[in-house]
């Protein structure tokens, strides 16, 4: 077996933290909000009503790519726009997400854990594939 340091231990739990909220919040749109009615929110704050269905399929895709430890670095990455967008809506609210509509600490905390796990990469317990995939140069290098 081979021997995980705890870095690979931390950006583990990172991975799946950051993953299931991801998912969380995917599937609160489906099943709470529902799509349609996500959409509606996404106008009425100023975003494209459309909009409302990639960002549900990349938090979920996104989210689940990441606890599986799948390209875990440009899916932490790829996700950021995605917080920003949400940072937007809730940059004028305050800093504090006990604040009327939440503030933006908690979304500010996940970009920056993000971007941390961008640095860190996929962790212990990643599939076999993705870890084979990211150690890959690339075809003729």
């Amino acid at each position: 077996m081979e021997h995980k340091s705890f870095e690979q231990y931390a950006a583990f739990v990172l991975r799946v933290s950051l993953g299931t909220m991801f998912v969380a919040h995917g599937l609160l749109k489906v099943f709470v909000f529902t799509l349609p009615g996500t959409a509606q929110f996404f106008d009425s704050v100023g975003f494209a009503a459309w909009m409302a269905y990639p960002v549900t399929f990349f938090e979920i895709g996104g989210g689940v790519m990441l606890i599986l430890g799948v390209a875990t670095r440009f899916v932490s990455l790829l996700l950021l726009p995605v917080l920003v967008g949400a940072l937007s809506v809730h940059l004028g609210n305050g800093w504090l997400f006990t604040n009327a509509n939440g503030g933006w600490e908690y979304i500010a905390f996940l970009m920056l854990a993000s971007i941390v796990q961008a640095l860190l990469g996929d962790g212990a317990f990643a599939l076999p594939v993705a870890r084979r995939l990211s150690r890959s140069k690339g075809p003729g290098v």
